[in-house]
């Protein structure tokens, strides 16, 4: 058992690693060209918007069955779980449509 809990500490460690490089790495890149650093806080800036418009329309209620154990649901987390589907759900759907564009336009020319 002490070798499995080993390898689940390093596996652990090494995506935490991954995760912080794949940040930082790419932010000192980006460091030489400032046009592109501002272009990646303009994305990060527009995807915050998006989620405060979509946490702003979600309902903060919670059924019965979801108040007590074992999920304890508050209506403040009942917002923030329907804010973040209806972000992903926008955010698909623009993935989507701006598939679709891209395809058409090429098959046009």
């Amino acid at each position: 058992m002490d070798y499995v809990n080993i390898i689940l500490y390093v596996s652990y460690a090494l995506v935490v690693v991954g995760t912080v490089l794949s940040v930082l790495l790419p932010l000192i890149k980006s460091l030489d060209d400032p046009k592109g650093l501002m272009k990646s806080g303009l994305g990060v800036v527009a995807i915050v918007v998006i989620f405060f418009i979509c946490y702003s329309i979600s309902s903060n209620e919670v059924l019965p069955k979801f108040e007590g154990d074992p999920f304890n649901l508050t209506p403040a987390t009942s917002q923030m779980v329907g804010g973040l589907m209806f972000t992903t759900y926008l955010l698909i759907i623009v993935a989507l449509a701006g598939i679709l564009l891209t395809e058409i336009n090429k098959a046009i020319k």
